[in-house]
């Protein structure tokens, strides 16, 4: 390793992610030489147009030939597919993780997929927007926010590898947490999967509405809803993989949420207004531990009105 983090850095899939993990590698040092593939020739003519890494490659074993650690990027259910598409380029004893969303089933595919002398250990920025394309990455998307590392083994040489991940992240800004696979795609099921899901079908059933015209909807949303289409705008390919990947905790989580929509409606029906004075007051306090613990701003209208 040179005085930076990783000598030589490979990022397969330049879309919001991968792009910025470029930018922030690059803004801070992070990596001696960056090189890059995406699967869309438009994709890396327009990174090569960007000047964004130091070499983009039409082949993915090509791209990631010597490199130190390989991130692989695309939507999730595709990261398997790149892995095995790249695997004749990896070197012995390269470090090679992801961005998914999902890590159990993402883990098996790349470990599946991975030639032998490879260290596989799978990652997750918990960072984004709902742009994508390598012109929405920026290099301070990561800074302050969760980085998790799903290890898979515990031998020493393993053990190495996991901490010269943890010191790419730190060096990109992100706070690492390691953690069970299983465990995440629960966590991650409640506090991201299960809100884009509300969203999407938010958004959709408010365009389903007969008596409200498209046109008010879109003139007349209040703050609450116009988040909700924020949150809608994701990317819906990579949305699709996520909640068919991870299906089995979706699901569990779903079927929670279902319980407690429905003893929420039965309270407003009843009139429970101590209820609902409860339930509010709750989810008030996780807000404001949310924005004590440094994931969100305090600023009203969440600082949007100084842009």
């Amino acid at each position: 390793m040179s005085a930076a983090a990783i000598d030589r850095l490979a990022v397969i899939g330049c879309g919001l992610i991968g792009s910025s993990i470029i930018r922030a590698a690059r803004d801070k040092g992070a990596a001696a030489s960056i090189s890059v593939y995406d699967s869309s020739a438009a994709v890396r003519e327009r990174v090569r147009a960007l000047g964004l890494a130091d070499a983009v490659f039409d082949a993915p074993d090509a791209a990631v030939k010597d490199a130190d650690l390989v991130i692989f990027a695309p939507p999730p259910a595709a990261i398997g597919e790149a892995v095995r598409a790249a695997a004749a380029g990896l070197k012995r004893g390269a470090i090679i993780s992801d961005v998914g969303s999902v890590k159990g089933a993402v883990a098996e595919a790349m470990t599946e997929a991975a030639p032998d002398g490879v260290f596989v250990v799978p990652g997750h920025p918990i960072a984004g927007t709902e742009q994508s394309g390598p012109d929405a990455g920026f290099a301070t998307l990561f800074e302050n926010r969760w980085a998790i590392l799903c290890p898979l083994a515990d031998d020493l040489a393993y053990r190495t590898a996991v901490e010269t991940l943890t010191a790419f992240w730190l060096a990109l800004g992100s706070n690492v947490e390691l953690m069970d696979a299983r465990h995440h795609d629960i966590v991650l099921a409640v506090t991201s999967h299960l809100p884009h899901l509300i969203a999407y079908n938010i958004v959709g059933t408010a365009a389903d509405i007969e008596e409200v015209a498209e046109g008010e909807v879109m003139k007349y949303s209040a703050g609450g809803f116009r988040d909700f289409t924020r949150i809608a705008a994701s990317d819906p390919v990579m949305w699709r993989d996520v909640f068919l990947l991870n299906r089995d905790a979706v699901l569990e989580t779903l079927g929670q949420f279902t319980e407690d929509l429905q003893a929420l409606s039965r309270a407003i029906r009843r009139g429970e207004g101590d209820k609902l004075e409860a339930l509010f007051t709750r989810t008030r306090a996780i807000r404001r531990g949310i924005i004590a613990a440094g994931q969100e701003s305090a600023e009203p209208n969440f600082g949007r009105d100084k842009k």
